[in-house]
């Protein structure tokens, strides 16, 4: 177990794994952390972007306008968006703006908005990596906000002929290069996420702060040690499903961000987990059977928040719930969970949050990152591309024009 603002245990079986493989990725390790370590130092590779030194491609001088509004809107999908939610849905106890995400096609939310809103006071974010994005475009086409010189709007895209850039440079909206080397899912700790956070009146310098930690000493121990697990697990085809066991709904919005990364990183040339959240206690009276007597494909991660609401007691002598209170009743469940777990030899990995701030969460998107990156390298898939949504977006176009 790793002691840090996030405790990390693993319980996974050796029975589930296999021992001269994980001896042969073991030998790879050490060539593939240095990799990893020497892309953090690169300004051209994905992952320079948990590099203290990453240049932004902006300053808070050039955003210090448009933190006077009260209300912001992010129109965007996948990693354009989740990290965004993710950051507003941990750290909601300290922002005091209201936040829209429109991350999908609502037509009824869009209607809804146009007709509840005054638009001229809510400043916009519209993110697209690519600057083509359809759903991203549809839906800031849809609120027909765009005029000339608008200065409750930015735009965030590569720097290249695409529709938002060139939307940019028409009609002279403030404008943002997304980084060409820094993939959408891994942009969290870029501009996609950090413009966001900053807008949120959040400490974006203490978001950045913790984002190597698991790259030093023990630490890297224990990231060798999980990588090399999930790979061996990955490799075996015999777990195919990842549940994400959620006891706390201020991790809900980072679970979703993990579930793209996990998804889109490692689900190629038939392997990959499918990361599935299911929101606890409430699930363990729908879907606990399942977990516990179905099929044997599935690695569980358990988690928790440490950081306890105060709740008063319940007050009532006729029931062993008498001076218990929400808090104390979830711990205990989540306990007889992984004792249930340990006794049916079920695989798990337990994630306890010990504080909610700005460094925890960026502890968090990083380790996940460096894991990632790490397990998809091991099983030598390129855990950066994504080669078979390309097809569905080609259809789609071409079917629209």
């Amino acid at each position: 177990m790793i002691k840090s603002k996030i405790l990390i245990k693993n319980s996974i079986q050796k029975k589930y794994l296999d021992k001269n493989y994980i001896k042969k990725l073991s030998k790879d390790f050490q060539q593939i952390i240095d990799e990893v370590i020497n892309d953090t130092d690169k300004s051209n590779k994905t992952l320079n972007v948990l590099n203290n030194k990453f240049k932004f491609n902006f300053t808070q001088k050039d955003l210090k306008k448009f933190r006077k509004f009260k209300t912001i809107v992010l129109i965007g999908m996948g990693g354009s968006i989740l990290g965004a939610e993710a950051i507003n849905n941990f750290l909601k106890k300290k922002i005091k703006k209201k936040i829209y995400f429109f991350d999908n096609l609502d037509p009824k939310k869009i209607a809804n908005f146009k007709k509840e809103k005054n638009l001229k006071k809510i400043l916009f974010l519209i993110i697209s990596k690519s600057g083509n994005t359809i759903e991203t475009l549809s839906n800031f086409l849809s609120l027909n906000i765009i005029k000339k010189n608008s200065k409750n709007i930015i735009l965030i895209s590569e720097k290249k002929n695409n529709f938002l850039f060139s939307l940019s440079k028409r009609f002279n909206l403030f404008f943002i290069e997304h980084n060409n080397y820094v993939g959408g899912r891994y942009s969290v700790l870029s501009e996609v996420g950090i413009i966001p956070a900053y807008l949120m009146d959040l400490d974006i310098l203490k978001l950045r702060s913790c984002t190597l930690k698991f790259l030093k000493n023990k630490k890297k121990l224990f990231l060798k040690e999980s990588s090399i697990k999930l790979a061996s697990l990955l490799n075996s085809k015999k777990i195919n499903n990842l549940i994400f066991l959620n006891y706390s709904p201020e991790l809900e919005k980072f679970l979703f961000w993990c579930q793209q990364l996990i998804a889109e990183s490692l689900g190629k040339k038939g392997r990959g987990f499918l990361p599935m959240i299911s929101n606890v206690p409430k699930d363990h009276h729908s879907l606990l059977q399942l977990y516990l007597d179905g099929p044997k494909d599935k690695l569980f991660y358990i988690f928790s928040l440490e950081e306890k609401i105060n709740i008063q007691k319940i007050k009532n002598k006729n029931t062993f719930l008498n001076k218990k209170n929400l808090n104390t009743i979830k711990d205990a469940q989540k306990k007889s969970l992984i004792k249930t777990f340990n006794k049916k030899k079920i695989p798990f990995r337990e994630f306890k949050i010990s504080k909610i701030n700005e460094e925890t969460l960026g502890e968090l998107f990083s380790y996940f990152i460096l894991e990632t990156v790490i397990t998809g390298k091991l099983i030598k898939i390129n855990p950066y591309d994504q080669p078979g949504v390309e097809q569905v977006k080609i259809y789609t176009k071409n079917l629209l024009s």
